[in-house]
């Protein structure tokens, strides 16, 4: 298993913390010596998932604080009570809902909650952390990046919407930012290492929960088929925990599993979807998530 950095003293921000990737990075952060702060969309369920956690690491520094990525002004909220932060990871997100959902601000929900809160989050933040000694933003992107393509012209599906392209079309994204945000720390002689990460096919909540999302009755749990079976939560982790606290994590480093595919197995370097080498619509992608969600570096 991998073994964290030492993080005592570092205040992080986990999105998405009361269940899977997000839980399992509060804990072992926490375990490291960090202040964890544990942005949820329910308080209830991050207050049952800490006391879960201080159940087995009694030590463990954890605060709850509520955070809903699908509504804007619940983000400006809740970056305007943030005073400090050293690492900030956007790890919530949705899984393809079969049918099309919107925001409160009417955006299509995963490009919203996987893309644009986040965006939003991460440049509401930036002055806190950029008084950090070595901030670090780190953002959860998906394999399903590599079938994806930004519809410009439709970004919110408003016609033909199919739940696996707009999940796609929003962990794209995320890669997109992740480079992008890179590129302007790089360009502006700033401390903050971007990184992302996918988790490969690991167990979460996502698999079960999310694609009920909009139907009467559950979804079979999906668990995977042979060699594809899904991951546990823990070694899915790992490639979000190496982005986050590792000191060979590099500028816009991109880490996942290496092994079958990239799809489980040792944390290491992964593939850039083609796609998102394309610097010029990441710019493009930035600057229309800035007009979008009115977050932007002029102001931040």
């Amino acid at each position: 298993m991998y073994q964290v950095p030492d993080q005592t003293g570092k205040i992080i921000i986990v999105t998405g913390a009361n269940s899977g990737t997000g839980k399992e990075a509060a804990t072992r952060l926490a375990g490291a010596g960090a202040h964890v702060i544990m942005a949820v969309r329910t308080p209830a369920k991050g207050d049952q998932a800490r006391q879960e956690i201080l159940d087995h690491h009694p030590g463990a520094s954890l605060e709850v604080r509520r955070v809903d990525l699908a509504d804007l002004s619940s983000v400006a909220d809740f970056a305007a009570g943030v005073d400090r932060v050293d690492t900030l990871i956007n790890n919530a997100g949705v899984m393809m809902p079969p049918t099309r959902h919107t925001t409160a601000d009417g955006f299509e929900l995963q490009y919203g909650s996987n893309f644009l809160g986040p965006f939003a989050l991460t440049v509401r933040l930036l002055p806190v952390l950029l008084r950090a000694a070595a901030p670090r933003v780190v953002t959860i992107s998906s394999g399903m990046a590599h079938f994806g393509a930004i519809r410009f012209d439709d970004p919110q599906f408003q016609r033909g919407y199919g739940p696996t392209r707009a999940y796609a079309q929003s962990k794209l994204a995320n890669v997109m930012m992740t480079l992008r945000l890179a590129e302007i720390a790089t360009e502006r002689g700033w401390p903050l290492l971007s990184t992302g990460a996918h988790p490969g096919v690991t167990r979460t909540n996502l698999q079960s929960a999310g694609p009920n999302l909009g139907r009467d009755r559950p979804r079979r749990s999906y668990d995977g088929l042979g060699p594809f079976r899904l991951q546990a939560v823990d070694i899915g982790t790992e490639p979000l925990l190496y982005a986050a606290a590792d000191p060979a994590a590099v500028q816009g480093g991109y880490y996942g599993p290496t092994g079958l595919l990239e799809f489980r197995g040792t944390t290491g370097v992964a593939r850039i979807p083609r796609r998102a080498r394309d610097a010029e619509a990441a710019r493009r992608l930035w600057d229309e998530a800035e007009r979008l969600t009115g977050a932007s570096l002029a102001v931040a």
